[in-house]
């Protein structure tokens, strides 16, 4: 009986990399109608990183209070900046953007993540948190540059600046920044909550230093170290924008999750009860919370519901792997599989 076993849902789907199931006549006639009476029922609480992490529903207030505060701040802080010839101002501005960007995404993937899948859209729309993701580092790398380029103008050529208002302003983030911080403080163990807490509470800190810059170009008159701000935030965009290009890249183009061990996976499977060898295994990133894995477990006897139960669970477990897939083969058929080649896409 030919079958493709997916232990851990009911889509029967194989991958994005192509059609990953191999028609065959097996010598035995193993039935798994009942696989899923099994406890597959995609625990939600038991595991965290990219098995299934979604924010809990009643977040979704503080999402939308998070991003206006931030919006309205940008908003008053880029218009400050450009009356008032602040940089320091225009590059907060532009990572007080990154906040309501971040945010915007991290919602964006919390209700996408709740949407059913589709007859077109088999696993959902759980992929648009990678491409916002993605957007989102791009576009802030562009303004940052914009900021970087009129610094190094502006250290060439001082402007004078109003330190007064770059305080007052400067405080009003401290206020914004601290009030979204407080609406994340308790997130549990939710990533996405506790990456929104962190982000928010490392830009109170840095709404802080631009307060003190303030101050000190206030009482001093040193008005180069406007620009020397905007280029010491400008880095730190960067720095933070960095990783979120590369992690964002490597989803979108289905690289296993850093935070997942594919050698440890590997060995695993092969340590299987009864699993003689294996091939074409993937891992990719469904989203930015979820990882779904498809493989060919060579067996010399028919698998059983215990080994497919316990092997969905570990990987689910021991892994962060929520969606595994796998395909059974005899040791006869597996010589003659056309994916049993790993160069085969």
């Amino acid at each position: 009986m030919a079958h493709s076993h997916d232990s851990s849902s009911a889509h029967g789907h194989a991958g994005p990399n192509g059609a990953h199931a191999c028609n065959h006549d097996h010598d035995h006639d193993h039935d798994h109608d009942h696989d899923h009476d099994h406890d597959h029922d995609h625990d939600h609480h038991g595991h965290h990183g990219h098995g299934h992490v979604h924010a809990p529903a009643s977040f979704g207030a503080a999402f939308a209070w998070g991003i206006g505060l931030n919006l309205v701040y940008v908003i008053a802080e880029a218009a400050w900046g450009v009356t008032s010839h602040a940089l320091a101002l225009l590059a907060d501005a532009g990572h007080n953007l990154s906040d309501v960007l971040a945010l915007a995404a991290a919602w964006l993937a919390h209700t996408l993540s709740k949407r059913a899948p589709s007859a077109e859209f088999t696993y959902g729309l759980r992929r648009s948190s990678i491409l916002a993701a993605l957007g989102n580092a791009v576009a802030l790398l562009l303004v940052t540059g914009g900021i970087v380029w009129e610094s190094i103008l502006r250290l060439i050529e001082p402007t004078a600046v109003p330190g007064g208002t770059v305080m007052a302003v400067a405080a009003g983030g401290i206020v914004v920044n601290g009030a979204t911080t407080l609406l994340f403080a308790h997130g549990g163990d939710d990533l996405n909550i506790r990456g929104a807490f962190l982000h928010m509470l490392a830009d109170t800190v840095m709404s802080a230093g631009v307060v003190v810059a303030g101050a000190v170009i206030y009482y001093t008159g040193w008005v180069r170290l406007d620009p020397i701000v905007g280029l010491a935030l400008s880095c730190a965009i960067v720095a933070g924008t960095w990783s979120l290009l590369r992690d964002s890249l490597d989803m979108a183009l289905d690289r296993v999750p850093r935070s997942i061990d594919r050698t440890g996976v590997e060995a695993y499977l092969r340590a299987l009860p009864g699993v003689e060898d294996l091939h074409d295994l993937h891992i990719w990133p469904i989203s930015t919370t979820e990882t779904a894995l498809t493989v060919h477990l060579v067996c010399a006897t028919p698998a059983d519901d215990t080994l497919l139960s316990d092997a969905t669970d570990t990987l689910r477990t021991r892994f962060s792997i929520g969606h595994p897939t796998f395909q059974i083969e005899t040791l006869s058929y597996a010589t003659r599989c056309v994916l049993a080649d790993a160069n085969v896409p």
